[in-house]
């Protein structure tokens, strides 16, 4: 999150707006409101509580050598019409999408 939020100028420049979707419990092992109490972001921060958005996009993670029951990091640049302009899935929870890559993106969908 803190790389992206280095970048919360350039998104909203190209005209996008950002949000964070975690497939995690209000009260589950990661404890959202208390890391952001000490990890404040400037934008969204949604909870996937049920997995089904994490499930819709194909991200599910059930079981993996550093994962159990969450998502793949992803990154997605959905566009007005809903329509998925970029989706980087990681392949493990360090892997995370190039931010070049999604800037080009973000600039161009205009």
């Amino acid at each position: 999150m803190a790389r992206v939020e280095s970048i919360k100028d350039e998104i909203a420049q190209a005209g996008a707006e950002l949000a964070f979707i975690a497939p995690e419990k209000r009260e589950g092992v990661f404890k959202p409101a208390k890391f952001l109490e000490k990890h404040p972001v400037s934008f969204p921060f949604l909870l996937d509580e049920d997995r089904l958005v994490t499930k819709a996009y194909g991200l599910y993670h059930l079981i993996g050598l550093d994962a159990l029951n969450i998502a793949h990091p992803a990154t997605l640049v959905i566009d007005r019409e809903r329509c998925i302009r970029y989706i980087y899935r990681g392949d493990n929870q360090h892997d995370r999408a190039p931010l070049e890559a999604v800037m080009t993106v973000l600039k161009n969908a205009g």
